[in-house]
Order: C-alpha cells, then structure tokens, then sequence
C-alpha cells in the first residue's frame, strides 16, 4: 500500500499565498512600466510566449508525457480566452487607465464565473449571499467606472475605451476559465500551463504585428525601467506565481486558493499609488471597497 504524501507545512502554504498575493497584485504595475516603451501586444505576447516555452520544456525534460493534438487544441482555445483576450485586453486597458482601476475591474471575473456557471449550467443556482454578491459588485463596478481625473497613463483622455478593453478582459477569462473545467490539455497542470501561454502568447504577437507595432519599434528604445519589468513578469510573475497558485489548489480549498481575487486589487491599488502616482478618489475607493465585499461574498459563498 503507498505511502500517502505529507501534508504540506504551514510554513510553504503561507509563503505560497504571499507568492500570489503580492506578486500577482504587482503584475499590474509591471504591465504599467513594461508598456510604457515596448508596444503592448508584443509586450503581453513575448511574455507569455516565452514563459510557455521555459515551463513547457522544464517540464518535458523532467519526464511530462507529450499532450495529444486534441490537447494542443484545447490549450489553443483556453489561451485564446485567457491570454489573447484576457491578458490581452489588460494589457491594452492599462494605456487608457491605470494599473490600479485595472485590477479592480479584473476582480469581478468570480462574479462572471458565477453567473455564466449557473446559465451553462455547470454551477447551481447563486445562493442568496452570492446573489446579493452580484448586486454589490455592480454597484462598485459603477462607481469604479465613474472614477474622474485619470492621469499617469500612456493615452489619457480614453477612459470609457480602457473600461471596456478590461470589461471584455474579465468576461473573457471567464468563459476559459469555465471551458477548462472540462476540457483540460495534459494531465498536468503546469504542461498544460506552458501550452496556454504558448498559444495564447503567440496569437498576441501575431495580433500585435498585424496591428503594425513593430512599425518604429527599437529595442534601444526600451527603458531599463520596462526591461526590468518585462523579466519581472516573465520569471516572477509567469512562472512562479503561475506555479505557487497550481500548487495552492492541491494544497488547501478551492475557495481558499481563490481568495487571491479579492486580494490582488487591493495589493495592485495600493502599489500603484505608492510607486506610480495613481489617484485615489472617494469614488474609486468605495467601488474597491464594494467589489471586495462582492467577491468575498461570491466566492466564500459558495461554501
């Protein structure tokens, strides 16, 4: 008979959600500094392309099967949801307003999964404190939405454009996110990882060249803050926060690990102020309070 698996220590859960947290709720202010002198396609898609392929071959060479074809296909498909539009739409977003607001709206993708999971049918009914959750995130994503005076951004005076690139964003990450609760394209996590961000990595450089990004681009051009923030996000905030996350929903409750939607916000909000100049208005700052009242009710609610 086998010998089961330690429980892991307190100790590596914790620091595995410090790893999510704070790294993850950084990523934003990464993609701040990052787009401010590389385009943001080939930013958003470099980044993940490369990401993918160091994860992918990290873990063939420790012995991960191949995936199928059909595999590939699915991978393709979730890193269309999840990168090109999820990743993407950040990542364009984040030149019309900033870093902080981004995360807020990014952090009503539970509230989509919970509506979208009960109409496909692969969740329940929202229970009340879920459905009162909705009503609440509504509330803070229009007063969000309203936020005046946005500024430090690298195409100021397009607010409503930034709000609905993000929007779009989080519904789309959303429908992946649902779609590979079936359809998932190896047996493990982190090859099926590499193979999303590869897919959807490469789709995004292939949209960014079509939308004539590399036309004046030079790499001499890029500043040592954006280069430091491109590997930042590559490395940090690609794999090992990818990692630590894969690894927390083996270790804890689903719905402890997705704590991470309520948290990101608050670390990205205040990142920003501190490091980038963000505003913090009263508007703003009750619709983040709104939404994270939302989300906790969304996600511990369904428990």
């Amino acid at each position: 008979m086998p010998t089961p698996a330690p429980a892991p220590s307190r100790a590596a859960i914790i620091g595995a959600f410090a790893i999510v947290y704070i790294i993850w709720g950084s990523t934003y202010l990464g993609i701040r500094f990052a787009i401010d002198s590389i385009p943001p396609l080939l930013m958003a898609g470099s980044r993940y392309l490369l990401a993918g392929v160091l994860l992918y071959g990290f873990m063939r060479l420790r012995g991960a099967p191949a995936p199928t074809l059909r595999g590939w296909g699915h991978a393709l498909l979730i890193g269309i949801c999840l990168l090109t539009f999820g990743n993407g739409g950040v990542t364009l977003g984040e030149q019309y307003i900033p870093s902080g607001l981004t995360a807020l709206l990014v952090a009503v993708v539970p509230l989509f999964l919970a509506v979208l999971g009960w109409l496909s049918g692969l969740s329940g009914r929202p229970t009340p404190r879920v459905a009162l959750g909705l009503l609440i995130g509504m509330a803070g994503v229009y007063l969000v939405a309203r936020t005046p005076g946005v500024s430090h951004v690298a195409r100021p005076g397009h607010e409503n454009l930034g709000f609905g690139l993000v929007m779009t964003a989080a519904l789309m990450w959303a429908v992946g996110s649902l779609y590979a609760k079936k359809h998932q394209p190896a047996s493990s996590p982190f090859v099926a990882g590499g193979m999303q961000m590869m897919c959807g990595g490469l789709l995004m450089l292939l949209i960014g060249i079509i939308r004539g990004e590399t036309q004046g681009f030079e790499l001499a051009a890029v500043t040592a803050q954006s280069w430091l923030a491109y590997v930042y996000l590559v490395t940090l905030g690609s794999i090992v926060a990818f990692s630590a996350y894969i690894w927390l929903l083996q270790a804890v409750e689903p719905a402890l690990a997705g704590t991470n939607s309520f948290v990101n916000p608050v670390v990205a909000v205040l990142l920003g102020w501190a490091l980038a100049g963000e505003q913090l208005s009263a508007p703003m700052l009750g619709g983040a309070a709104l939404i994270v009242v939302a989300v906790v009710l969304v996600v511990l609610g369904k428990k």
